[in-house]
């Protein structure tokens, strides 16, 4: 006999499905909060699909071996690439306000690799998404002018933002170590 106690505890011992763990803003012009989207649930994202305050993330594909070399804007080695062979796990940020400016947060459960801040580098490395969102407008992904991304030096789970939103917003991919969560669903 099963009992129900012993199935909530097993249920609450389970590794949430969780590799973007948290995030949040810390100072913004607009009311927005940070959310976590599950890519198991289709979605539009990019040219104007969200059109407010927050600030997104989702996991892409998770623990791929990297058959070649990829290119990084920020991170990676000396040459700013994440070398063939590594064991990455893809997530995406983005942030697709009209108008506002924010100083955020994401964090993950493994250490920072590298990021894709440029339309060049995110294309060349859409083979690590694997969802089911629909990407649209991928000609104007990347970073606008001013904004701001960097791995902090303290914690390398973490990825600060300085983003100012306008159309058609802010989209970033970040690779991370292999994820321990993702390995236990």
């Amino acid at each position: 006999m099963i009992r129900p106690f012993a199935v909530l505890c097993a249920l609450v011992a389970l590794p949430a499905q969780a590799t973007v763990l948290d995030g949040g803003i810390k100072q913004q012009s607009g009311n927005g909060t940070f959310v976590k989207l599950d890519p198991t649930t289709a979605f539009d994202v990019g040219a104007d699909t969200f059109d407010d305050d927050n600030l997104y993330a989702f996991d892409e594909d998770q623990n791929i071996t990297l058959t070649e070399p990829i290119r990084v804007d920020i991170g990676g080695d000396d040459t700013g690439m994440i070398a063939q062979g590594t064991v990455v796990a893809s997530h995406y940020v983005f942030f697709d306000s009209l108008d506002s400016i924010h100083h955020g947060y994401v964090y993950f459960d493994a250490p920072i690799l590298g990021v894709a801040t440029y339309e060049p580098t995110m294309a060349a490395t859409d083979f690590l998404a694997n969802t089911s969102v629909n990407y649209i407008s991928m000609e104007l992904r990347g970073l606008e002018n001013g904004d701001y991304v960097w791995i902090d030096e303290q914690d390398p789970h973490r990825l600060w933002v300085y983003w100012a939103g306008s159309s058609p917003g802010d989209y970033i991919r970040v690779f991370t170590e292999k994820s321990e969560a993702a390995l236990m669903m």
